[in-house]
């Protein structure tokens, strides 16, 4: 019998090559992760959190826009701010405003998705026609309403002239002129949530549907007892996202209601203070600071207490 080749040794390790070796090719991915993460954190340090920093510095300032000289006031503008009769106007405006298009959005984005849903000829084009107005500017949809409610020579006001009415002061009424944005706000966002919705609901399990078909289970019940309660993840993402669009709406409040007759919402208030009449830019950054804080604030809660009842597969 031939011998066998006699076995090479294992040369064990010297004590702490390991370690150098691994701590060579940390240094290397961390100086990869620097590179790739730099940029990015420094513009968002830039665009960001330091115009943040700064607004937040300049709600302490009675400071008028243009002016060069500014005085420190520590917090009284929010002081004046919270005790002023329009508070009270400008967040019950921003709240109606947030939970009518926040509702009426999600609400009829699902029940255009559950259309959009089926099988029937048509379909894409009904998709893209719903989701067109979400990509469009704001300023022409505003335009283009603005033209359609006008008391005067608005279409709405021809086709009521055509049975003998009389067409609504929709601009000039303070509450109908935020019932008026509300409507369109609603309809070019709406789109936004029916896509969302339907990616959804066409990423639900089927066999679980046609299980709950095959006990007996109704279309209502399938939808409320196993459509619904899958979408929860979905419903969360759009609650999050429209909550925090419509709390930061302005194009359409500009170019519909220039004057914030009734429509003046946290955002367009500080607008209107910094660059309107008044030229008042630090007690515009102090309600912008008020508008942040509530952003931070609802995001927050809804992260904290309504993701406890989102349901993940």
């Amino acid at each position: 019998m031939p011998a066998e080749p006699p076995v090479p040794p294992v040369r064990a390790a010297k004590p702490g090559q390991a370690g150098k070796r691994w701590s060579t090719r940390s240094r290397r991915e961390f100086f990869v992760f620097l590179a790739m993460a730099l940029p990015n954190l420094a513009l968002i340090g830039t665009f960001t959190y330091w115009p943040l920093i700064n607004n937040i510095y300049y709600s302490t300032l009675d400071w008028t826009l243009g002016s060069a000289s500014a005085t420190v006031v520590g917090l009284q503008n929010y002081v004046t701010f919270f005790t002023s009769e329009e508070a009270s106007t400008v967040l019950g405006t921003t709240a109606i405003f947030t939970l009518v298009t926040v509702g009426g959005s999600m609400v009829l984005g699902l029940l255009v998705a559950l259309a959009l849903n089926s099988k029937v000829r048509g379909t894409t084009f009904a998709r893209s026609a719903v989701f067109a107005p979400y990509v469009l500017s704001g300023v022409g949809v505003g335009l283009v309403w603005l033209f359609i409610f006008d008391p005067g020579y608005g279409v709405l006001a021809w086709i009521l002239r055509g049975f003998g009415q009389q067409s609504p002061q929709w601009i000039n009424d303070p509450q109908l002129s935020l019932v008026m944005v509300i409507i369109v706000y609603v309809w070019k966002n709406l789109g936004y949530c029916a896509v969302v919705y339907l990616a959804g609901l066409q990423s639900l399990p089927r066999d679980v549907m046609e299980a709950a078909a095959l006990d007996g289970a109704n279309g209502a019940r399938r939808f409320f007892s196993i459509s619904l309660p899958l979408l929860s993840p979905t419903t969360f993402f759009l609650l999050i996202t429209t909550m925090l669009s419509s709390l930061q709406a302005f194009d359409l409040i500009r170019i519909m209601t220039p004057l914030g007759n009734g429509t003046s919402t946290l955002i367009y208030e500080a607008y209107l203070q910094a660059f309107g009449a008044y030229n008042r830019a630090g007690y515009s950054a102090a309600i912008s600071v008020v508008l942040f804080a509530i952003l931070l604030i609802i995001t927050v809660l809804q992260l904290r207490f309504v993701e406890r009842k989102v349901h993940y597969s």
